[in-house]
């Protein structure tokens, strides 16, 4: 079996039906290509961000990471394992796949602190796979929330994109990135085929590549490294690109070590 490792958005929340359809995908290339399965991990930024509004907080980020004092953590885990994973759970249920909500605890991975200044924000420590072999030998998909649990017991958010990274890492899976855009685009706005360390450098030295798309270019070049082999980036309002990459074929942007 190959498993590949989905990464999803928030955003694909936002548009109806959007994450049905992708997970439709799924769906039909269990049935043509049953020798593949899945895991989806997913951000809610949009939703962070909404919920912590209403709630009277402002929202700050460093280098692409939203920071994350304490007193909001209770909003950034109801609206991540809570809410956005239910509702994308409930999708799958409609495109008639069996889902599994957890997140990153369950799915193996611990996680400390990242830096002081970005308070309770985590990084991934690749530990053992968790019960997702387990869950995937029954035919559930999991459907990993970013938020961790540290060996203190403290709670963290962490980027998503990290997280399945890490995930991806823990089992030897494949990693795609599916995000709002079809590729990584160039100065000019046109998509990029390929993308290696050298590229990645010099888009983000002039500025080309900034925020968040720094933070998923330098971790899927940092995946791509650790897995020794290219991960891609790729959009979810295209969700047949997922057929095309299971088919061998070429989606987006590929990132090479």
């Amino acid at each position: 079996m190959k498993t590949w490792v989905i990464k999803v958005g928030g955003a694909v929340l936002n548009q109806d039906d959007a994450a049905t359809e992708l997970f439709k995908e799924m769906a039909k290339i269990a049935t043509c290509h049953p020798s593949n399965q899945f895991i989806l991990v997913h951000g809610g930024g949009a939703l962070v961000d909404r919920w912590l509004s209403d709630a009277g907080f402002a929202t700050a980020k460093h280098q692409g990471l939203r920071i994350s004092p304490k007193e909001q953590m209770p909003y950034i885990i109801g609206a991540l394992s809570g809410c956005a994973n239910k509702q994308l759970m409930a999708q799958a249920i409609v495109a008639n796949l069996q889902p599994f909500g957890c997140s990153l605890y369950e799915a193996g991975i611990t996680v400390t602190q990242k830096l002081k200044a970005l308070a309770q924000v985590g990084q991934c420590q690749v530990g053992k796979a968790g019960v997702l072999p387990e869950l995937l030998a029954m035919g559930r998909l999991p459907v990993v929330s970013s938020i961790g649990i540290g060996p203190d017991g403290q709670l963290y958010n962490v980027n998503a994109d990290e997280a399945a990274e890490a995930i991806a890492s823990a089992l030897g899976a494949e990693l795609v990135f599916m995000t709002d855009v079809e590729a990584v685009l160039d100065k000019n706005k046109q998509p990029i085929r390929h993308l290696n360390a050298e590229g990645i450098n010099m888009l983000i030295e002039t500025g080309v590549i900034v925020g968040g798309m720094e933070v998923k270019v330098k971790t899927s070049l940092r995946a791509a490294q650790c897995l020794r082999r290219g991960v891609y980036i790729s959009s979810w309002q295209k969700p047949e690109n997922l057929s095309f990459l299971v088919g061998g074929k070429h989606a987006g942007t590929q990132v090479t070590p």
